[in-house]
């Protein structure tokens, strides 16, 4: 339960920690899992003082247990080792301190350590943290290499000297943490994340040499797999030789099995650039100079064509189509224009038959009334009327007899 306090009201530190040892004591045994880092066996001592300390985070307690209970494990414990501890968290009030009695400690095999990193691999996989489509691919000449690995390690003088002498201006940004025990996993991850913000940064090469399965465990460590996993930057693993496989080098983007094997698979080799690009060369020589030549040959064979060699033939040619043409058309216009003028003729002729005209000059008359009416029997006049008469010279006027059907000259 809460306490209730206030400025005006304070408890005694002596009752804040005889509280916060009642609520310990009631969190009864456990188990833990740790790694020793500090084992104390004093001569004549019935306690054993040890540190147990987790490896992924930078967090320990104090552990003690009697000597009888220590002296089980003795052989086959000591620093560096991951153990397995029944204890119960104490609380000792005078100095505010917290600790834990063991009752029995068991060393964690090989055999069990592996078990659990293949279910922790399945685990992973299962999230598609080692999925390929979520590899990123190196960049061709890294400008500057991040590399983590062990102060003063052959593993970092390995990639150095390769990467230096396959590329003699490549730059590294070098950061020197723990690669076994207790202290590696944060202080590795710490450096990917520091080098991962780095934006001059193209690459991070994590590495470190051979070592047993306890040495490598670091590198199989859920925090350390996400940390890479999380990375913007393309991360390569290099740690330990070929038979070596921590879960690191199937959440990175590229497993080189050794450290010399990252610098030749990160930095490229300058003789061969250099030898790639005169490949290039003589082999755009050749192809430009076979499409000159090409070239050429289609010239060569353009020039001997007759259109080529002698351009006005086809002028004539097409001069003596264009006279043949139109001598064509000329005959045929002639054709034409007297099949029409005898048509013309023939109906002239039809026409001036047929006209009136040609029947006044025969010797008739039109007679008209005065309004232009044309008189066509005796019927349509009247006694005395004048009419006009047209004939094939000229018109004159006549007056109707008064007799029906006779008429006399006026003029």
């Amino acid at each position: 339960m809460a306490v209730s306090t206030s400025p005006e009201t304070p408890i005694p530190v002596g009752e804040v920690s005889r509280l916060i040892g009642g609520w310990i004591e009631r969190l009864g045994a456990v188990w833990v899992e740790g790694q020793i880092t500090q084992l104390s066996r004093r001569p004549g001592a019935g306690v054993v003082f040890l540190t147990l300390r987790d490896p992924s985070y930078d967090i320990s307690v104090s552990v003690t247990c009697y000597r009888q209970v220590f002296d089980k494990v003795a052989d086959v414990v000591s620093e560096g080792a991951r153990v397995v501890v029944h204890a119960k968290p104490e609380w000792y009030a005078p100095r505010g301190q917290l600790s834990l009695r063991a009752a029995e400690i068991k060393p964690v095999g090989v055999g069990e350590l592996l078990a659990r990193l293949e279910q922790l691999k399945k685990s992973l996989a299962a999230e598609g943290l080692f999925a390929a489509d979520r590899k990123k691919p190196l960049p061709f000449l890294p400008q500057l290499i991040g590399l983590v690995c062990g102060r003063a390690s052959a593993a970092e003088r390995d990639v150095l000297e390769n990467a230096r002498h396959r590329w003699p201006a490549v730059r590294f940004a070098v950061r020197n943490v723990p690669v076994q025990g207790v202290h590696a996993v944060p202080q590795v991850v710490a450096a990917i994340q520091e080098l991962d913000a780095l934006p001059e940064v193209d690459v991070i090469i994590v590495t470190r040499g051979g070592g047993s399965v306890e040495d490598l465990l670091p590198f199989s460590d859920e925090q350390l797999v996400r940390a890479v996993s999380a990375a913007v930057t393309p991360v390569v693993s290099a740690i330990g030789h070929e038979p070596d496989s921590p879960l690191l080098d199937l959440v990175a983007d590229l497993r080189a099995s050794t450290p010399t094997d990252a610098a030749k698979k990160v930095v490229p080799d300058v003789g061969e650039e250099l030898a790639r690009v005169e490949q290039l060369r003589e082999r755009a020589r050749r192809a430009v100079d076979g499409f000159l030549q090409r070239e050429e040959r289609g010239l060569a064979a353009a020039l001997q064509r007759p259109c080529i060699q002698r351009p006005q033939r086809m002028i004539e040619d097409r001069e003596e189509q264009v006279t043949a043409l139109l001598e064509r058309g000329r005959r045929t216009l002639g054709h034409l224009l007297d099949r029409a003028d005898s048509e013309l003729t023939h109906t002239l002729a039809r026409v001036v038959a047929l006209s009136p005209k040609a029947t006044l000059e025969r010797g008739y008359a039109v007679l008209q009334k005065p309004d232009g009416a044309a008189v066509r029997s005796p019927g349509e006049v009247g006694a005395d009327e004048t009419l006009r008469a047209r004939v094939a010279e000229g018109e004159f006027t006549v007056r109707v007899d008064g007799a029906p059907g006779a008429a006399t000259a006026a003029e």
